[in-house]
Order: structure tokens, then sequence, then C-alpha cells
């Protein structure tokens, strides 16, 4: 099994990969701004898209997407704020959870995609 480290950086590989492969343009990857982080930032139309990328490799303790927190969802928040003054976007936001699933013994990642997950 890879390390935890290792598996978070695969799943946002993947996402990334996943989210290119919808036509999404990604902007930043793990965006700080203070104590808040961003995985992903994608574009795509006139839609600014803020991921959370969770990754497990068993959802023995339940599926990757249970993981997010509130306070997550609020340094999340907070980041996208301080992204959108620093480009002065003014479109259209939104928050997308991305919950990936290592399978070791088949080697493939279950994926699942929560469009505005929170706001």
């Amino acid at each position: 099994m890879a390390k935890k480290l290792d598996l978070g950086k695969m799943g946002e590989k993947q996402a990334q990969v996943y989210f290119e492969s919808k036509g999404y343009v990604l902007l930043a990857q793990n965006f700080r701004a203070g104590r808040a982080e961003i995985d992903l930032i994608f574009s795509k139309d006139d839609t600014l898209v803020f991921v959370e990328v969770k990754t497990r490799s068993s959802n023995f303790f339940g599926e990757p997407e249970a993981f997010l927190t509130t306070k997550q969802e609020t340094n999340i928040v907070a980041g996208a704020e301080a992204y959108i003054e620093q480009i002065n976007w003014q479109g259209v936001i939104r928050f997308d959870v991305v919950a990936l699933l290592w399978r070791a013994a088949t080697q493939t990642w279950e994926i699942d995609h929560f469009e505005d997950a929170f706001h």
C-alpha cells in the first residue's frame, strides 16, 4: 500500500486528469492562503471551481467524502475568497468534492464527483 502522502498526491493527480478530461482548465494546485489550502482550482466556461480531493485506500471506516469536516469547508471558502480577490474574479464559483478510492487488488480508481458540494 502506498504511504498516506503518496496516496493523497496520486489522488490529486487522478482528480486533475478526471477534470481535464471533462474540459476543465487547471488554474492552480495546492493554493494556500493563510491556513487555507485548496487542492485544485479549475475554470470551465464562466465558472471557477474549487476542488477538495479526498483519497482513501479503503472504505472500511467510511467513504472518502465523509471525511470532509465543517472546519475544512470553512478554510476552503476562506482560501477561495483570497483567490477570487487575487485574480479579481467576477463570475460564478462552485465548490466540488472528488472522492477517490484506490482499489489495490485491481489497480484502479473509484471516482465520485460531487458538484456544488457546499457553499
